[in-house]
This record gives C-alpha cells, sequence and structure tokens, in this order.
C-alpha cells in the first residue's frame, strides 16, 4: 500500500487531539505497542473526538458502526513514550462519514488511519449525518 500523502500527516492541521499514556501491557514481545491496542487507541481517539464535536449528541437513540478501518504502519512505536492521535473528518456523505487520524509519538508520524463509520437506527437502518461535522474536517 502507498504511504499517504505527506500533508495528511501534518498533525496541526487536525482539530482535535488526544493523548494516551502505553501501559506495559500494550507492548508486544518486542517492546513496542501491538498493532490490536493502536487500533483500539485510534478509536478511543474517535469516540472522544464524537464527545468533542457535539456529534454523540445527535445520536440519541442511534449507533454508529465502523464499516471500514484501515491502520498504515509507517514507524514503531515505544514503550512508555505517550502516544497523540489527531482526528479530523475527511468526508461527510449523507449516511457515512469517513475520519483520519494520525498517530504521532515524540512528534513523529507513526501511524496514519481512515475510518468509515455509519449512523443507524435500533432496526439497523442507516440514517443521515448531522452536518454539523463540516466545522471538524482538516485545516488547511
Amino acid at each position: 500500500m502507498a504511504k499517504p500523502d505527506p500533508a495528511l500527516l501534518d498533525a496541526n492541521r487536525y482539530p482535535f487531539h488526544h493523548e494516551i499514556v502505553p501501559r506495559f501491557a500494550d507492548l508486544d514481545l518486542n517492546r513496542h505497542i501491538n498493532n490490536v491496542t493502536m487500533a483500539a487507541y485510534v478509536e478511543d481517539a474517535r469516540v472522544r473526538f464524537y464527545e468533542a464535536s457535539g456529534y454523540r449528541k445527535h445520536l440519541t437513540g442511534l449507533s454508529t458502526m465502523v464499516v471500514s478501518l484501515n491502520l498504515e504502519y509507517l514507524d514503531q512505536t515505544h514503550y512508555p513514550d505517550p502516544v497523540t492521535i489527531a482526528c479530523a473528518v475527511e468526508r461527510v456523505g449523507r449516511t457515512s462519514m469517513t475520519m483520519i487520524h494520525v498517530v504521532t509519538q515524540n512528534d513523529v508520524p507513526v501511524v496514519f488511519s481512515r475510518c468509515v463509520t455509519v449512523a443507524v437506527d435500533a432496526s439497523g437502518k442507516t440514517v443521515t449525518i448531522p452536518e454539523l461535522l463540516n466545522d471538524w474536517t482538516l485545516r488547511p
């Protein structure tokens, strides 16, 4: 897979940042942050983004479902240095939203992630995504 556009790796362009301090339990045998743990870090930042952006309030009675999650590992991550996950909306469609995340450690991009989600009602039917997320897109 091709590396992401370098402009997408500039965490300063992202409107939301969340820092996580790795736990020793997050490591693999090589003392790197485990790949599955990194996916959980991105998930945690995405949920916190929903709260900070006000998106969560608009989901009363609804749920979100991840339909696609891609993580591209650009460098190794090490314990115990914290990682920062920067989040932005890349695209909002009628019923789906694409978010991008860049994970940095010591100001070095280590992971780029793209996640597509949909909002669904109790029956599992997709619903329209609120437009309030347009203010949370990648900055120029």
